[in-house]
């Protein structure tokens, strides 16, 4: 009986960890689409992976709705020529993500050149079986 009762421990945690990994793999790839509609200023992408509900703010203060969010890019108030992540950390809760990351990027919001290094948290919530970019904020890092 013993026996048993840990091979189905063994199995549940298995089964859980798997299953952990699969929604922290799907968030990568939403994370990366994210990255990549906004190199490519793909207004349909930006649309499809952002919340209805979606606060984006940014390091200044500003912050915006979804729809505000998507016509930065479409009218390119919101240019970004390459952006470059590292430091991700990814933490999923049920149906809930929250993401960390450095982002530095080259812009060129206006047809002004521009550069940028800032700490970005994003929450992300499957709807639908795909994962929507909720609240994002970013921040300027400490000077070093």
């Amino acid at each position: 009986m013993n026996r048993f009762v840990l091979v189905v421990l063994v199995m549940l945690f298995s089964f859980n960890a798997f299953t952990q990994n699969k929604k922290h793999k799907q968030v990568e790839n939403a994370v990366a689409a994210l990255i990549k509609a906004m190199e490519d200023g793909n207004v349909n992408a930006l649309n499809n992976l952002a919340a209805n509900q979606l606060t984006y703010g940014h390091s200044g203060g500003k912050v915006e709705n979804k729809q505000q969010f998507v016509n930065a890019f479409a009218t390119g108030a919101s240019d970004f020529v390459k952006i470059n992540i590292s430091d991700q950390t990814i933490d999923v809760v049920k149906k809930t993500a929250i993401v960390r990351h450095m982002l530095e990027a080259d812009t060129n919001d206006n047809n002004k050149p521009g550069h940028v290094k800032l700490k970005i948290l994003t929450v992300w919530q499957k709807m639908g079986g795909k994962w929507k970019l909720l609240a994002r904020q970013a921040v300027k890092p400490p000077v070093s």
